[in-house]
């Protein structure tokens, strides 16, 4: 696997769940982080957090990354700071179970703009940055709902099919130009983008249903260094899409009423 020693990674979302994982695991690597964030107080002290126990440059930045502007004023910062970005995660992400309606607008459109507006701009800036030095990773947070559209995660589902068959086509783009791109799906971890109480959390990391962000993102950078377009660990990857499928639409829109108390 490729040293990334001294590499400069941006991490969106970086400030917890998943988000905060990269971080870490990528600054024990040796790696620099950029963390951006709309966790304002949490990126007062987590850059020095990572600077102090590993050793590296940390730097944080503010920003809406569901505002259409967002991508654009990362890269502005980044030109102003002379910050050469070797590693981009687009991790940032956000999640509601509800059906589509004007009660839900304003959150779909924030989803759209943070689950795909944001994280296709940066791809485009930073993907074409590296494609000039010919060296870099790009890595883009799918997931398995991307394979399984289901009622309640209508938009949910939809803006991660659109980044899993994105970046799946990014992949053989950027090859060429010794970029490599990584698309992770995974299932049930134990964040809190899911609001899952505590103890149903535990006992689904219990019993091997739910993992944790420490085991997905080893996994990930593991997939991101040897070049696979595809990261997506865990049997629920497998098994779970699989039973959604063979479910009749008839008995999927009775549980969908049932849970609606319809």
């Amino acid at each position: 696997m490729k040293d990334i020693k001294g590499y400069n990674a941006l991490v969106t979302g970086g400030t917890s769940g998943m988000g905060w994982e990269y971080c870490q695991q990528l600054a024990a690597m040796g790696c620099n982080i950029l963390m951006v964030s709309i966790q304002k107080d949490l990126l007062e002290t987590l850059p020095q957090t990572l600077s102090s126990t590993y050793g590296v440059q940390a730097w944080g930045l503010y920003k809406d990354l569901s505002q259409e502007s967002a991508a654009d004023e990362i890269w502005d910062y980044c030109q102003e700071q002379r910050l050469a970005i070797d590693i981009l995660v687009n991790n940032a992400g956000m999640f509601f179970f509800h059906e589509i309606d004007t009660a839900t607008q304003d959150k779909a459109l924030a989803m759209l703009g943070l689950h795909v507006v944001t994280p296709t701009r940066l791809t485009m800036l930073f993907g074409e940055a590296m494609k000039s030095r010919r060296r870099g990773f790009i890595v883009n947070m799918s997931s398995m709902t991307a394979q399984l559209p289901t009622p309640g995660i209508t938009m949910y589902a939809a803006t991660k099919a659109y980044m899993k068959s994105y970046s799946k086509s990014l992949y053989f783009e950027m090859a060429a130009y010794n970029v490599g791109v990584t698309t992770v799906l995974p299932a049930a971890i134990a964040t809190p983008l899911y609001q899952m109480s505590p103890r149903l959390m535990k006992m689904g990391v219990a019993i091997g249903l739910i993992h944790t962000p420490h085991w997905l993102v080893k996994r990930a950078l593991r997939g991101m260094l040897h070049r696979r377009h595809v990261v997506k660990p865990g049997i629920m990857n497998y098994l779970l899409p699989l039973l959604i499928k063979l479910l009749p639409n008839p008995i999927e829109k009775k549980i969908w009423n049932k849970a609606n108390h319809r």
